[in-house]
């Protein structure tokens, strides 16, 4: 049965298969109509696997997308969950200018509010590529939170932050904006990814859960996201993808839909956007730190 003692977030980053960072330059937007989509079909895997466990988490929605399919935003608003924006063109934060990022930003949060009537008030970005100079700008767009860093020791897409630990919890990272991290796992002076996606399709999942527990003893809350993609290993193929990507993309993807259905009835989860408007209400782990880590004017690519 689930702790109800031990609220975590869980959080799924709606984009189609193509939108994938791992296909790089063998995909231009351009051509993103002429390929099969399979988002609704996937994200509904997803919805029913969370409506059985009586789940509520936290949709990042790529603002393509939700234009496209504006009735599955309204059905992941309907089923209680909270919608937030993934960005409109899935593009790297530091592949950006900050007027681009702006752009983008604003566009994608015009769009899910207009389908849903509600504010939304949390951010990710894709490829967790999330850098100083843009958090400015999410609290100017009236963003409440950014959930994009991915404290790990190293990896060659996400973005960076300053001053913010593997074993950080939710915070105010600038004046008015909070930052909610994405798992990992401190192991000496290294931190692995812990929070999803393709790790959590690579790693065993007994291995996993002894990671999460581990991360949980430390009293901050589990951060976990997923692809609707991580769940569909019917995708197509794309040639020319390289080994290290194409393993990315596709390794034990059968295997996800049940890893995933496992790790959501162990736990309690909540909307992150809750956590952030409720704190004095929230689970003790998932209450905002005092800390807070200073943003420097800018920061490029990790």
């Amino acid at each position: 049965m689930p702790d109800g003692a031990r609220a975590c977030f869980m959080t799924v980053d709606v984009e189609d298969w193509f939108h994938s960072y791992n296909y790089g330059s063998l995909v231009s937007k351009d051509r993103w109509p002429d390929y099969e989509s399979r988002v609704e079909h996937n994200t509904s895997r997803v919805l029913d696997i969370l409506a059985r466990r009586s789940i509520r988490g936290t949709f990042f929605i790529l603002g393509w997308v939700g234009e496209r399919y504006p009735h599955l935003v309204r059905r992941i608003a309907g089923a209680g969950h909270e919608v937030a924006s993934h960005g409109y063109w899935h593009e790297p934060v530091y592949s950006l200018t900050p007027d681009q990022f702006r752009d983008d930003v604003r566009r994608s949060k015009m769009v899910l509010e207009d389908i849903t009537g509600r504010p939304v008030r949390g951010y990710r970005a894709p490829c967790f590529s999330i850098t100083n100079w843009a958090l400015p700008i999410l609290r100017d767009l009236g963003f409440a939170y950014d959930s994009s860093f991915f404290p790990t020791t190293a990896h060659d897409r996400y973005g960076r932050l300053e001053g913010i630990s593997p074993g950080t919890g939710p915070f105010e990272v600038i004046d008015g904006l909070h930052e909610i991290c994405i798992s990992c796992l401190p192991m000496g002076r290294f931190a692995l990814p812990w929070g999803g996606g393709g790790y959590f399709r690579l790693v065993p999942y007994g291995l996993w859960r002894v990671g999460v527990e581990r991360i949980l003893r430390t009293g901050i809350p589990y951060v976990f996201y997923i692809h609707p993609w991580d769940m569909d290993p019917g995708q197509p193929h794309v040639a020319g993808m390289r080994t290290l990507d194409a393993m990315r993309q596709r390794v034990n993807l059968a295997r996800c839909a049940g890893r995933l259905d496992a790790l959501a009835g162990a736990l309690s989860w909540r909307p992150i956007g809750e956590a952030i408007a409720e704190p004095a209400t929230a689970p003790a782990a998932c209450r905002p730190m005092a800390a807070r880590a200073q943003a420097t004017p800018m920061s490029g690519r990790a």
